[in-house]
């Protein structure tokens, strides 16, 4: 695939990217490297070759949801500055 440099500067005006001409003929030789690059992947043979494990193929490892009071009030509460029986107490900041 080749690019011409209409489309060169059309990518760059989406990319929000100024070019002149000469910056415009050097970045379509380098698109056009690239492209070429990435065609020569597509002759690459992979008919027996798994998908990496990254494709969404693994499923992640679930816990069993339990809904607890957790166990630990008194250790939570033990770091309060001021507490009333099972809650913090805190200062009156509305009147």
């Amino acid at each position: 695939m080749s690019l011409d440099t209409r489309t060169v500067r059309r990518i760059a005006k989406l990319a929000r990217i100024g070019l002149d001409d000469q910056e415009a003929e050097g970045l379509r030789q380098e698109l056009d490297g690239i492209l070429g690059w990435v065609e020569q992947l597509n002759e690459v043979d992979i008919t027996d070759v798994p998908p990496m494990i990254g494709t969404g193929l693994a499923k992640p490892r679930l816990r069993v949801d339990v809904v607890t009071d957790g166990g630990k009030r008194e250790a939570v509460l033990s770091n309060a500055p001021d507490r009333a029986d099972a809650f913090f107490t805190v200062p009156k900041v509305v009147e």
